[in-house]
């Protein structure tokens, strides 16, 4: 198996997933970072006249997921990049998995292998993140109502989630937050909640199977009413204090995007794990 002009594979994790046990194996969360070429690359002089946001929509592999027992349960469209290095991502999907072994199959499959040469052409670079879930931190159940909020969902301003990758400067266990992180996310979610927010998910990252060769720790996917909402919470200078503080001393590197979602199923594909 080839690395594809989008990123590079991690064959060791690759192997990890095709030959973890039937004991230890389970359902496994595909986290994707996706950009996209200007036009599509399909080899053929540019004879083929469509966006690599087009060509991916022609890829999208729903009945090749079906078959093996995936489902998507996660899509958005990236909307501004807060923090990051120069790459600029376009979409964002998750994607559940029956088992690790199920994701490498999936890549034999001649249904499988025939999109994706619309993914070949349509993808400029990707992140795709093996990932399993984490605890949530806040109580779901004492959180105020949407329309009670501050900065209520409205038709020029719908809903958001705030996607954070991070690695920490120290190594830590799968799903393991370190100190700092931990006394950051802890002012930063009582801001939060005044202002609506919701915890999709938060992930451990086992492994990136395809990517630029950096390793990441945590994906965390926080919904919010508004993206004025989500700045309020960003602007509030007890959160920024906490920020220089603890997260900063905590993280390496990040990405912090603004997602408008499309569909969202993440907490109830990790309920019905």
């Amino acid at each position: 198996m080839a690395s594809p002009k989008y990123g590079k594979i991690d064959y060791d994790y690759a192997l990890q997933l095709a030959t973890t046990t039937e004991d230890k194996d389970g359902p496994i969360w595909m986290v994707n970072l996706m950009s996209y070429h200007d036009i599509a690359q399909y080899g053929d002089g540019n004879k083929t006249k469509i966006t690599g946001r087009e060509a991916d929509d022609l890829y999208s592999p729903l009945e090749p997921l079906k078959a093996i027992g995936a489902e998507p349960v996660y899509f958005g469209e990236v909307e501004n990049k807060l923090l990051g290095d120069q790459r600029d991502w376009d979409r964002i999907a998750v994607v559940k998995y029956p088992t690790r072994k199920s994701f490498i199959e999936m890549q034999e499959k001649k249904d499988f292998q025939a999109k994706h040469v619309h993914k070949e052409a349509g993808m400029k670079e990707t992140i795709v993140m093996g990932c399993l879930p984490m605890d949530f931190p806040i109580p779901q159940s004492a959180l105020p109502d949407w329309e009670e909020v501050e900065y209520p969902s409205s038709s020029k301003d719908g809903p958001i989630v705030a996607l954070h990758v991070v690695k920490f400067r120290n190594r830590t266990e799968l799903g393991e937050t370190p100190e700092k992180m931990a006394e950051y996310t802890s002012k930063a979610a009582t801001i939060g909640i005044k202002q609506g927010v919701r915890i999709s998910g938060w992930f451990g990252v086992e492994g990136t199977i395809v990517g630029d060769g950096r390793e990441w720790d945590q994906v965390r996917f926080n919904a919010f009413p508004s993206k004025a909402a989500f700045m309020a919470v960003i602007q509030d200078p007890e959160r920024l204090e906490a920020q220089k503080a603890h997260r900063e001393e905590a993280i390496i590197d990040t990405y912090t995007l603004i997602v408008r979602t499309k569909f969202d199923r993440i907490k109830e594909s990790i309920e019905r794990q």
